[in-house]
């Protein structure tokens, strides 16, 4: 079996692969451990290997694991959808938030930003697919709601992130999500996780959301 070390070097080679593939940079792609539901002993592990930047997808899970440990450089992506009445947490906690995708949201995070002094990243999410059941933009109304995000309510919006439908080709999808970024101007792009992060990173990502290729499957 791969030790944490050995399976984030081998994600890492596979990421610079695919960035160098497309003439980017080896270094031009991040990779966000997704430590959601994992075990602690699995992320200290991680955090030993050298892994600093962990995507979460809720709040209270990240309070619970977060919170008290003290590890330098960390860098932490709230990844899941967030309720209006949690970002007071989110604010307090998360160094990213890449999950915007309303004008109530927009208004409670803006208010606590400018309440707590903190200026976590912000991304919006395109429900690129149209799935009602998941959260996101739909595409038709993002280019106006990222307008709104930036000159109404002032928020920091550096980029965008998807999450394409699990039956449709996801190439599609990351190729809509770079348009609306590209003319928007946005170059924060997080798409792609364990089954399709290389295509993510040939079509421009510069986050990859990783979680059960890097840790292993959850118990």
């Amino acid at each position: 079996m791969d030790t944490p070390a050995s399976a984030r070097a081998a994600i890492l080679a596979r990421i610079a692969a695919a960035a160098q593939a497309s003439g980017r940079a080896a270094d031009a792609v991040t990779l966000v451990a997704v430590s959601k539901l994992q075990p602690d002993d699995r992320v200290e592990a991680m955090i030993a290997a050298g892994q600093r930047v962990f995507g979460e997808n809720r709040v209270q899970e990240a309070q619970a694991r977060w919170l008290d440990r003290q590890v330098s450089g960390l860098k932490l992506h709230l990844i899941g959808p967030l309720q209006s009445n949690k970002a007071v947490d989110a604010v307090a906690l998360f160094d990213a938030i890449d999950s915007l995708d309303r004008p109530k949201l927009a208004r409670a995070l803006a208010d606590e930003i400018q309440k707590q002094g903190r200026s976590p990243e912000i991304l919006v999410q395109v429900n690129t697919g149209e799935e009602p059941q998941k959260a996101g933009i739909i595409p038709t109304d993002a280019d106006a709601f990222i307008k709104a995000a930036r000159t109404e309510y002032g928020l920091p919006v550096l980029g965008l992130m998807c999450i394409p439908p699990a039956e449709e080709e996801p190439a599609m999808h990351f190729a809509l999500l770079a348009k609306i970024a590209e003319r928007n101007g946005l170059t924060h792009l997080s798409m792609g996780m364990s089954e399709d992060f290389e295509t993510a990173v040939r079509f421009g990502a510069t986050m990859v959301r990783v979680g059960s290729a890097l840790f292993g499957a959850r118990g």
